[in-house]
């Protein structure tokens, strides 16, 4: 059985930096992680995803800015968020999916999410 826990979240204020984890059991080496978020009123996007030997894709949105990260070890991803703005304000959920060349594909497996808010 898949579990994706997220933590991490929290209130930062714009310019700030925050560090998502999803810890992850059942499966995890052998698929895909990504970020999504998902603010109010707008639809669940993806933020950046990971292949498992650490290629990336991250939304035009947030480059520069965002990182995803994954410890197989650890069976454990990371979003690494700096220079925080109020936009970037949502619900943060982990995804476990797969790859199709160059296109995540989310599977059916989510966390609860973990609220991050950026106010001064």
């Amino acid at each position: 059985q898949v579990q994706l826990v997220e933590s991490g979240g929290g209130s930062v204020q714009p310019g700030g930096s925050l560090r998502l984890s999803c810890a992850a059991s059942g499966v995890f080496s052998g698929n895909g992680m990504g970020w999504y978020r998902q603010a109010t009123g707008k639809q669940r996007e993806l933020v950046a995803a990971i292949t498992t030997d650490g290629r990336t894709k991250i939304a035009d949105s947030v480059k520069g800015r965002f990182t995803i990260s994954r410890d197989n070890a650890k069976n454990t991803a990371y979003l690494q968020m700096n220079s925080l703005t109020p936009e970037d304000t949502a619900v943060y959920y982990c995804n476990l999916g797969r790859w199709y060349y160059d296109t995540y594909s989310a599977m059916d497996y989510w966390g609860k999410g973990t609220l991050v808010t950026v106010s001064s």
